[in-house]
This record gives C-alpha cells, structure tokens and sequence, in this order.
C-alpha cells in the first residue's frame, strides 16, 4: 500500500513537472517564427482572432494557471488517506493537463509564420480533438483509480497463515495481494511525457515530423511496456489463482484449482531470474517486481514453475493448497 501511494504521488509531480515545462517552453522553442504578439483567443464561430498576448505571457499564464490547478488537486494525495483522493485527483490533473497542453499546441501553431497575430486563423479542429482527447482520458483516469482503490481495500481472507488451511463448508473465503514497482511507474511516467513532448512537436508542425515518428514510436513502446509490467496483483478465490497485470488489470493469467500441483511461497530476487519485469529463466516465470517473498505455483503437467513476487504469499499458497485438496477429494 506505501509503494503504491509513493508511486501515485510520484507520478502526479512528473506529470505536473512535464505538463508545466510543455507549456511555458512550446512558445519559446519556436519563437523565431513567431510574431511578437500571440493570436491567443478567438470569438465563437469566427476565424479572426480578437485578443493576444506578448510571447512570455502567452507563455507564462497556461503555465501558472496549471500550477494552481495541480496544487489544489494533488494536497489530498499528501494526506493520509491519499488513497480515498486518488480518482478525483487522475481525473482532474490528466485532462486538465491535456486540454491546457493541446490548446497551448493550437495557439502556437495557428501563429505559426505569421508575420502579425491578426493572420492567425482559429484551429477549430485541433480544440476537437484536444476536448475529445480530454474527455476519454478523464473516463479512463476514473476507471483506472477507483478499479486500483477497490482493489487496495482489502478482502476476505483466512485466519490461518500455516501452509495448509482447512476451508469450512460454509464459508467463502478470498486473498488478495498487489505489487507496485515505482521506478518502473517512473520510468513509465517520463517516457510517456517524452512519447506525448514529441507527439506535440510532430503533429503541431513545430518540428520536421521525418525524424521524429521512430523517436516517439520508440518512447511509446517503452512507456506501455513499463507501465504494464510495474505492478501486478494476484487474487486467490474458490475459481484458483488470478494474476493480472498492470493498472487496467491485463493482461490476466489464470489457474482453476484443479489446474495446480502445489503452491507454495519462496524467497527470490532479480538476479535468480534475470532482472525485473516478466522473466523466464531456469526457475521458471517469475514475475518480479522486488525482492522477496513470491507465490509459487506448479501448474499441472508441467516442470516449470510460475512465480509471482507478492506480499502474503504464504498465506496465498496455503489458501490454493486447501482449495486444491478439496477439489482432488
């Protein structure tokens, strides 16, 4: 539960940290093509622009207005009960930070070689796109921070943490353990705040897109897979084992009880089964997010173990073994 709060904390900073330095710099990067003046404001249903603001300003306004907005929306996360802040903070600083981005894009690039900011012409498709953008990141924030927060609240388990646990005819019983890697989240956050800087860049007309699809292909694949594989969960009910991956919960890999040899649970670290992430090596998979203890299963019919690096996994094991023996009775 630490790592995890940690880690939401320390991707909401990057986040504001990338946000704010998109906006005060877009401006600049470009400002040999820019007039001194920005077209930063256009009347409703008009294409000619009717307010403006000098180069820093226009720089410097989206930033600060977006440092206030981040501020009041990531105190509660430096609360102690961040978790309870969670969904209304994603869904607050990703579309905020996209809107404000992407308009900020759209301003620079309708003022683009203008010579005087009275040319520039109102990117209506673009603010489209941005809101519509927006839109399905505040939709998938929600889902992903409440589906985390449900999760992280706990369920049944039993009472016993020996290795073998007798289940009573009428009860139902469930264990639940997650896993977060932070440095893999942090990793995952800056090159996809790098993936978007250079998506921005291209598509925005800031830059020769020739050179930089590769570059934000290669930063898109990294950040996903990072993203993917920093945090796991492994859920033990009546249906087996459950072990799924990532903040959206997939991909998932499952194991019906009568599917398992045994389980147990092991010490392991990163240099047994060849660094961090989804390893296969000759211990088996494992799938390694810190050192320590894992849940080990032997899945049936086969020689190769698959291992899961979770808290509580004693507990876990022993729970799969009392489900095992009463399906095998």
């Amino acid at each position: 539960m630490r790592d995890a709060t940690v880690a939401v904390r320390t991707t909401a900073v990057l986040w504001t940290v990338g946000v704010t330095a998109v906006l005060a710099g877009m401006p600049f990067v470009v400002r040999e093509r820019l007039p001194d003046r920005l077209a930063t404001h256009w009347g409703l249903g008009s294409e000619v622009a009717d307010g403006s603001m000098p180069l820093w300003a226009a720089s410097l306004v989206p930033a600060l207005l977006w440092l206030v907005t981040a501020a009041g929306a990531t105190v509660p996360l430096l609360r102690a009960r961040a978790t309870a802040a969670r969904p209304w903070t994603a869904a607050v600083l990703l579309p905020t930070g996209i809107v404000l981005a992407g308009s900020q894009a759209a301003v620079v690039r309708a003022n683009l070689d203008r010579a005087d900011w009275r040319e520039a012409r109102q990117p209506g498709a673009w603010i489209v796109v941005v809101l519509v953008a927006a839109v399905l990141a505040a939709v998938a924030a929600w889902f992903v921070a409440t589906r985390r927060t449900t999760a992280e609240g706990g369920t049944g388990s039993p009472d016993s943490g020996a290795p073998a646990l007798r289940i009573p005819d009428d009860r139902r019983v469930a264990w639940f353990s997650r896993t977060v890697n932070p440095w893999m989240q942090l990793v995952a956050a800056v090159t996809g705040l790098v993936a978007v800087g250079i998506l921005v860049a291209a598509v925005g007309g800031l830059a020769d897109p020739g050179g930089l699809w590769a570059a934000f292909a290669a930063c898109a694949v990294a950040s996903l897979s990072c993203a993917l594989f920093s945090s796991v969960q492994a859920r033990v009910s009546e249906r087996g084992l459950e072990v799924s991956f990532g903040p959206l919960g997939w991909p998932t890999r499952r194991w019906a009880p009568g599917d398992i040899d045994a389980a147990r649970a092991e010490t392991r670290g990163p240099a047994q089964v060849g660094g961090w992430g989804y390893r296969v090596s000759g211990l088996g998979t494992t799938v390694m997010l810190r050192a320590g203890e894992c849940l080990v299963i032997r899945p049936r019919g086969r020689r190769a173990d698959f291992a899961v690096s979770v808290d509580d996994a004693r507990r876990g094991a022993a729970l799969l073994n009392a489900l095992r023996t009463d399906r095998s009775a």
